[in-house]
């Protein structure tokens, strides 16, 4: 079993900054990739950004050059920093964690999601 547990959301102001983090826990073995989705009003989920453990980073084209993945291995966490925020970027961000659990079964789990809200 793993959880991930979201954090940083919030509204914003256009222009403005946030980082989102999603911390990993559980039986844990290894992480093989962590990302962030997120889900507008009325769209389907989409990638935001992606980290795999060959620290290969994969971006939507909408977000290239204003965010940013990065993870801090020794926490099992995973930040999304975002900045130049625009109201399109409105939506409920999602952590992604796919790895192996100790006995050596594969995990693909999700976080509960982060509000984030931009808008003046």
């Amino acid at each position: 079993q793993v959880q991930l547990v979201e954090s940083g959301g919030e509204l914003v102001q256009p222009g403005g900054s946030l980082r989102l983090s999603c911390a990993a826990s559980g039986s844990i073995s290894s992480i093989y990739a962590m990302g962030w989705y997120r889900q507008a009003p009325g769209k389907q989920r989409e990638l935001v950004a992606a980290l795999s453990s060959g620290r290969r980073t994969n971006y939507a084209d909408s977000v290239t050059d204003r965010f940013t993945i990065s993870r801090d291995n020794t926490k099992n966490t995973v930040y999304l920093q975002m900045n130049s925020l625009k109201p399109e970027d409105t939506a409920v961000y999602y952590c992604n964690t796919k790895g192996f659990l100790y006995g050596g079964s594969r995990f693909d789990s999700w976080g509960q999601g982060t509000q984030v809200t931009v808008s003046s």
